[in-house]
């Protein structure tokens, strides 16, 4: 079993055999019961130590895929029912990465296999040890001081210069939405979103019985002069927009779009809500319509790079919307989690979080230009080719979309649902490729068997 480990990767050695055993197990399709190779067989044939080894083994026994024996000895586990169900939710299919074996390529965050652990550790470790408030009591209404603090931090490199009373925690930037949603709207009302867009935003507003009227996105931005259309004839209360690197095409605004867009809200009277979640990924500089003007409402988050389980966001506005969003959180929800906003705050401080955001910049644009030279060679369309973020909106020249899944699955692959992104659940070609995922052996082999050459592969 050779797992071909590259020393010199940012990734630790140890997720790189977890990532090199799952990929051989799938291409060896072993059966449930099947067992590995001996610990210290895999160890000396990859010059590895065994402790390596075992450590990344038990990884995979955590995640469902193998399971432990007595003396060392490791054997590939039976599916889970729970595992099924996730694979037979279409709604979910391709859009979350999870524990299955099969390769999410259209999913919406980091995989699993680029999440950091020590730093979090200690820093959970840290908190438990210094603030017993932090393990027991609920965060204030606006959140914890020290985290809001670090995000004023934040917030000024990128020109968005507020007081801490704009400013509020949230449990993820879906809350955020949903606070805003529930808060600024009602139902009948009608808003503007991007198309293709997020998913979540749009079942969010479906909930609320809110009307949707779709511009297409570009990718400079949305497209202003049909902006410009809609806010004429229909009157729109809101419109919600993705700044940098937006989900699923992966542009970003640039500043005469960013303009426009502010100049049209101001003269319609429109809000505008900017959703920022992927800003972290950019190390460049950059317009954020929140910078350009104070009434914007933006919204970020840390899940998408630190930890989707510490589930922390936040939201920037007025004075006066912070507070009837404040107001609306806790009947809702009692606030967010102080512990994990301690944690968090603990990473801003000690400077780990930042560090953080520097490897995964590095790894994301090394695998972007590798995916983008993998998409040229097969042919493939794509959309903006963007320099930055976790997201490439690509469709082959040569098949359509029930194709494309049907090649998927024999690879072991897992695309989006084809009528995920857009607002009315119109079927698309187009997909959702993750940077962080399009390298993987199994979205190699895929990307390949796309290629007009070989179409007779299989």
């Amino acid at each position: 079993m050779e797992l071909r480990i590259d020393r010199q990767a940012l990734v630790p050695v140890v997720q790189q055999i977890v990532d090199a055993l799952v990929c051989w197990l799938h291409c060896n399709n072993l059966a449930p019961g099947a067992r590995l190779p001996p610990v210290r067989q895999i160890a000396r044939i990859n010059l590895l130590s065994q402790s390596c080894v075992v450590e990344a083994c038990e990884r995979l026994v955590v995640q469902g895929v193998l399971e432990s024996r007595q003396g060392a000895v490791f054997v590939v586990a039976a599916p889970t029912p729970d595992a099924r169900d996730r694979q037979d939710d279409l709604w979910f299919q391709g859009t979350q990465p999870g524990p299955s074996s099969e390769l999410q390529l259209g999913c919406g965050g980091l995989p699993e296999s680029w999440r950091e652990s020590d730093d979090l550790s200690y820093a959970i470790r840290q908190v438990s040890r210094t603030d017993m408030a932090g393990l027991f009591n609920y965060s204030t209404p606006l959140g914890l001081p020290a985290l809001r603090e670090q995000i004023l931090k934040r917030l000024k490199p990128l020109a968005i210069n507020v007081e801490a009373n704009r400013i509020m925690t949230t449990a993820g930037a879906s809350q955020g939405l949903d606070l805003i949603v529930r808060t600024l709207f009602k139902p009948g009302d009608c808003v503007v979103v991007e198309s293709p867009g997020y998913p979540m935003l749009f079942d969010l507003l479906r909930l609320h019985a809110i009307s949707m009227f779709e511009v297409p996105r570009t990718p400079h931005g949305p497209d202003v002069a049909v902006l410009e259309q809609l806010l004429l004839e229909h009157r729109p209360k809101g419109l919600f927009i993705n700044s940098f690197h937006h989900n699923p095409t992966g542009g970003s605004l640039v500043p005469v779009v960013a303009q426009r867009v502010l100049q049209l809200t101001r003269k319609h009277g429109v809000l505008l809500i900017e959703d920022d979640v992927y800003a972290d990924l950019h190390s460049g500089t950059g317009t954020r319509l929140a910078a350009l003007d104070d009434r914007v409402i933006y919204v970020g988050s840390y899940s998408k790079t630190l930890s989707s389980s510490l589930r922390v966001g936040f939201v920037v506005a007025s004075a006066d919307v912070i507070a009837r969003l404040a107001e609306v959180k806790m009947i809702s929800s009692m606030g967010a989690s102080r512990f994990c906003e301690s944690v968090l705050a603990c990473l801003l401080a000690n400077g780990a979080y930042r560090k953080l955001l520097k490897r995964q910049r590095q790894r994301l644009n090394t695998d972007r230009q590798a995916a983008l030279q993998l998409l040229e060679d097969a042919e493939w369309e794509v959309f903006g080719k963007p320099t930055a973020g976790l997201f490439i909106w690509a469709r082959s020249r040569w098949m359509d979309c029930a194709q494309m899944q049907a090649r998927a699955q024999r690879h072991g692959v897992v695309l989006s649902c084809a009528t995920a992104f857009s607002p009315v659940g119109e079927a698309a070609d187009w997909q959702r490729i993750n940077v962080a995922c399009a390298c993987d052996p199994r979205a190699r082999a895929f990307f390949q068997a796309t290629a007009p050459n070989r179409h007779q592969a299989f």
